[in-house]
Parts: structure tokens; sequence; C-alpha cells
């Protein structure tokens, strides 16, 4: 289904090429498709990635912290789920844990792909990225490439249980091939609702959502917050208050998770009604998620809740040329039934 929809994406991306979107030509100046040139290099899975960041680990009540956040549902010590007949229900114990599931890049240069050692991943027609922060509109415009990650699965870890979804690296979705992307209009079509928050009422009580963060998880009611990064809405690459390269790279991939999320493409893994299987979620839970940067200058030593502030940990990790794209490990929480 996913490939399905990336070729309808990029049939629909070649037919737009012609006349360049209006949000990406606003953020890109002249709207051309060459940016500056693709660098990166392989994460070390060894010494970039937070270990200990699978951690809270809970077995029922109980809960493994080694210093780490958790927030969500407690699992009860002993669950069931539906099973094939003639067994009907499957017993086990109820579980939690964060796991690495999801890679996210946020680019300049389109199709580039900095976690590949710097690989272009194509060819096809599309706006390039830029950061203005000389401009008086002081926008940003970023690709952002989702991979499916299977870390634990690599390292075989937690693949002998239940709670293990056997899954291959793959791109999940590339902006690049999603016109809606790339204009603040064509974004509206799967967020409607948008039109509800473009006022200075709702968008005030994201500084509420930013204190939350900060100081533990978001609020997940307030899902057109993206915390301390500002407004989740528009669900496009165009940041109309690019303050620096961390914090606008982090909203977009909040808007990812979100819009991968409305597609029905992101689930809920992380609390009981997920115990069994994951479960659709149209509105992004934000305390699901978990970032830690592995793109330019890996930050090992814990990751950020969606919306956190980023003052404490961001100082050095945006420079000239390959410090101005980024690459996040996704962690996700992940609710099970474990037999």
């Amino acid at each position: 289904m996913l490939r399905v929809l990336i070729t309808a994406m990029a049939l629909a991306a070649l037919l737009a090429a012609p006349a360049v979107t209006r949000g990406a030509q606003d953020a890109a100046g002249a709207g051309g498709t060459v940016g500056p040139p693709c660098h990166g290099r392989f994460p070390n899975l060894f010494t970039d990635v937070c270990w200990r960041c699978v951690f809270p680990i809970t077995i029922g009540p109980s809960r493994i912290t080694m210093g780490m956040e958790d927030y969500g549902d407690t699992m009860p010590l002993v669950c069931s789920c539906p099973a094939p007949p003639p067994v009907w229900r499957r017993w086990g114990i109820g579980i939690t844990f964060w796991e690495p599931a999801r890679v996210a890049e946020v680019v300049r240069t389109p199709f580039c792909s900095p976690l590949l050692g710097g690989t272009t991943l194509g060819s096809l027609a599309a706006p390039a990225g830029t950061n203005r922060n000389d401009s008086p509109k002081r926008e940003a415009f970023y690709h952002v490439h989702w991979y499916i990650y299977p870390l634990l699965s690599w390292m075989n870890l937690m693949t002998n249980t239940s709670c293990y979804t056997a899954e291959p690296f793959d791109i999940a979705y590339i902006t690049e091939l999603d016109p809606m992307w790339q204009d603040d209009e064509l974004s509206f079509l799967i967020n409607p609702e948008a039109v509800l928050f473009a006022n200075n009422a709702a968008q005030a009580a994201c500084a509420a959502d930013c204190v939350a963060a900060t100081a533990g998880f978001p609020l997940d009611p307030l899902f057109w917050c993206a915390g301390c990064q500002g407004s989740m809405y528009p669900l496009d690459g165009t940041v109309k208050h690019h303050v620096g390269g961390v914090d606008s790279s982090l909203v977009l991939v909040q808007r990812m998770a979100a819009k991968l999320h409305r597609m029905l493409v992101a689930m809920n893994t992380s609390n009981r009604a997920a115990m069994c299987m994951p479960m659709p979620a149209p509105i992004l839970p934000k305390t699901q998620y978990k970032t830690q940067m592995i793109y330019p200058v890996p930050y090992p030593v814990g990751a950020q809740p969606f919306g956190r502030v980023t003052i404490p940990w961001a100082a050095g990790r945006e420079f000239p040329v390959q410090g101005e794209d980024w690459g996040y490990l996704i962690w996700r929480r992940k609710a099970c039934c474990a037999s």
C-alpha cells in the first residue's frame, strides 16, 4: 500500500513540476531544484544511539527507569489478546518499552540522504530547501524523509516475544514526491481543521504545551501545537517562524509524524488499547514519541519528547554546509501483551 501511495504522489509531483507551488517558491527564493551539495555519513549504531533510551521498561506495575522519562498507561500484569481458533485467547504479561523504530531526515537538497552517506535518492524536479535568516519573513523550507528503521531487530533485541513486529528497512515517505508538502493550500486537503487554529488565542495556548513538554511531556489535547517549536499547522515543509535549524527541523519532524497519523500510515502503539495490535490514531499522540539527533552531531545522552525546548543541548549542532541538514532517530513507546 505504501509503494502504491508513493507511486501516485510521484505522478502528481511530475504533473505539478511545471508550476512550482507557491509555499515552496516563497521559501526557496527562485524555487529551483538545485540545492547545496549532498553530504552525510552512516550512523554508528554503537556510539550514536542512546541505548538506555529503551528504558523505562515496565512489567505490569513494576518500572525500571534507568533515569529515563515515561508517559502513558500502566499495563496489567496479566493480559490477554484475541487469537485464532481453537485457542481464541492468547495470555501474556503486559509490558512497555521505548523502541527506536523510525528515522527522519530533514534536508535542503531534494532527494539527498545524509544518513545513507550522502546518497542521492532520485532526480525528479522538486524545490530546493532553504533557511532565510536574513529575510524579513525569516522563513525556511525543508524536505523530510521518513525511514522504517528496525534497529532492535538488527541488534537481535526483543525479537523473541510477541512484542516484535517484523519490518524491513525501507523508505516510508519522501516529501519530494508529495505536492501537498510544498504548498500551504494543498496541505489543507488533509487537515481542514487548521482554519480553527489560525488565531492568536489558539496559538497562545501553545505556550502551555511548551512548558509541559519542557517539564515532562507535551499535552496531547493541544494537538495543533508543536510545543516550544511553534505551530503544528500547516502540515507542510514551510516554517514561517524560522529562528534556527534545529528548531525548524524538529517542528518538521513533528509535522511529518502528524501527517502520517492523519493518513493512517502511523499508528497508536503506546497504550492499553494498542497492547494487542497497533490501532489507528488520526490525531497525533505526541506523548508516544521522542526524538534523538544522530546527524550532524549525535546526541547519544538522551531522547527528547516532542516540543521540548532545545536550548540545553542544541548548541554546536548547526554549522555551515554539512551542519544544515539533520537526522533524528524516532523513539516510540511500545505497549504489548508479551507471551
